[in-house]
């Protein structure tokens, strides 16, 4: 089981780096951060960007995996993005983890005076998104002039990516899915899946779910001709209602848990003084000893 943190970008980079760099000392394997211009609960409080952030982190790391969690389309192009993300997976020597879903319905989709979606356009612009950066992240063909496409949310006219991607034969995607589309999509096309349920009033209920959307998930790959091993499973423990780093029982419970049903990687949040995520960093400390014993 590898072990992932996300770190919330709240903190300015001075104090911020200091918890990028303890992740690395601690054993995770993947640390992530949100791809939000602004956050739920969180609104009101400080709140910063994403890729210049990861561009930090990559700067003071130098063996873990460092990921969005997740990225969208609300409010961001292929072609940009792309450039973005092929430049920060070159800063980081090809350690960065495109996590990648549809985008929800909160600040972050209406930001831009965008109108509102149905589930249904959603989930196309969305697979249009990841289509695009797909093959814009493969780099062009040498003397193509550039890669090109046309559809109903997104176009580029040659758009250049001379060179070659710092990971073969690009970026690992990790796509977020829990519904049939996209659960297809991530049986296509991706390196990863990343669920975190949906909301349940019990751990009972939130692991029945887990195991359900797990099973569906392996339905898809039968479908799309895969093996169940060519998916890497990534599991936001904090789906649940309980806070996963509460306590280290309720951590290596949940691990367990995980184990069992298939998954290869596990994420928490790096825990808040107050409201949500709300916990003590000795608790964090005393789990990542015993994983990286």
């Amino acid at each position: 089981m590898r072990h992932g943190i996300v770190i919330l970008p709240q903190q300015p980079w001075a104090e911020a780096q200091h918890r990028w760099i303890q992740a690395e000392e601690l054993g995770f394997d993947h640390a992530w951060i949100y791809d939000h211009l602004s956050w739920r609960t969180l609104a009101d409080e400080q709140w910063y960007a994403t890729i210049p952030t990861l561009t930090a982190a990559a700067s003071v790391t130098s063996r873990i995996g460092l990921g969005t969690f997740v990225a969208s389309p609300n409010y961001r192009h292929p072609v940009p993005f792309a450039k973005e993300l092929a430049t920060l997976d070159d800063v980081s020597a090809g350690r960065f983890l495109l996590g990648v879903g549809s985008g929800g319905t909160g600040f972050d989709a209406t930001v831009l005076g965008q109108s509102e979606l149905t589930p249904r356009e959603r989930h196309a612009r969305f697979e249009e998104f990841v289509r695009g950066l797909d093959e814009l992240l493969r780099f062009e063909d040498p003397g193509s002039g550039g890669i090109s496409f046309s559809g109903d949310w997104f176009t580029a006219v040659n758009a250049r990516m001379v060179g070659a991607p710092a990971q073969r034969p690009r970026l690992p995607f990790v796509v977020a899915a829990e519904g049939p589309r996209g659960l297809r999509l991530a049986a296509e096309l991706a390196d990863g899946w990343l669920t975190l349920g949906r909301t349940a009033d019990t751990l009972a209920e939130w692991w029945q779910i887990v195991a359900d959307t797990s099973a569906r998930m392996d339905d898809a790959l039968e479908k799309a001709g895969r093996a169940s091993a060519s998916l890497d499973r990534y599991l936001n423990l904090d789906g649940a209602p309980q806070f996963s780093l509460e306590s280290v029982d309720a951590w290596e419970d949940a691990v367990g848990r995980a184990t069992v049903l298939g998954f290869t990687d596990v994420i928490g949040h790096w825990p808040r003084a107050d409201g949500i995520y709300a916990g003590k960093e000795s608790v964090l400390i005393e789990v990542a000893s015993r994983f990286s014993a």
